[in-house]
């Protein structure tokens, strides 16, 4: 049983795209939760998931391949994984306010599904897998431009390995790893912003926000490789 019906004209000014089979959308926001066993796969957004991932990762690989001429493989594979993993979606999907359009059960919803962050990296996947069936590719393609083009532009071909990079340095001076502390969490559910801190022993704490955890986490490790010099800049 689904928690609500969504608005599906606002929904999709939101998305900025127009379905002409709007049936895709309604399965696209279908929890399994919200359906009976034996209709999972035909109702649930699980296939359309599943489609989804594969139309992104496509999509992003293109943009990076044609925006970064000069970066070799093991760069570009690094951005792309950052960019289409669960956590960058569910960003996505608390900016667009998924989670209160979505068809849950009602145990799910009595759980928090609807802000569950791997729910909602799901059903910004299946979002995209039902633009592409509804207008194609480059329907998808304009979704996945519009809506991922933030975390292109900020900088995310470092930001990928910041992390890496930073714990390698430590390693290399016989340091214990930098640990990552959540120093807050501000802004509502559909747009938070978490603030971590990086504490590695002999070195000042810095801080870094971001819309995720991971972000943030990559962010902090960006500053603290710029301010010690180990990296000259963030480009």
């Amino acid at each position: 049983m689904a928690r609500h019906k969504p608005n599906l004209d606002a929904l999709q000014a939101r998305l900025g795209h127009r379905f002409a089979d709007l049936d895709l959308l309604a399965r696209a926001l279908t929890h399994s939760s919200a359906v009976s066993p034996g209709k999972r796969v035909d109702r649930s957004y699980q296939r359309l998931e599943f489609l989804g991932d594969r139309v992104l990762g496509l999509v992003v690989a293109d943009m990076l391949y044609t925006r970064f001429p000069k970066a070799n493989e093991g760069e570009l594979s690094r951005t792309l994984n950052t960019l289409v993993r669960k956590e960058t979606c569910a960003v996505i999907a608390r900016q667009l306010d998924l989670g209160r359009e979505m068809f849950l059960g009602e145990s799910e919803a009595r759980t928090g599904g609807a802000e569950k962050e791997a729910i909602l990296g799901d059903v910004t996947e299946a979002i995209i897998g039902a633009i592409y069936l509804d207008g194609g590719l480059e329907a998808a393609r304009v979704f996945v431009e519009k809506h991922f083009e933030e975390f292109i532009a900020d900088g995310q071909t470092h930001r990928a390995d910041a992390k890496t990079t930073l714990q390698e340095w430590a390693q290399a001076r016989g340091l214990e790893p930098p640990t990552y502390v959540l120093v807050e969490r501000t802004g509502p559910d559909h747009a938070p912003e978490f603030t971590i801190a990086i504490d590695l022993v002999g070195f000042d704490r810095i801080s870094a926000t971001g819309p995720s955890k991971k972000i943030a986490e990559h962010k902090a490790a960006e500053e603290f490789l710029m301010r010690q010099k180990v990296w000259k800049d963030r480009q």
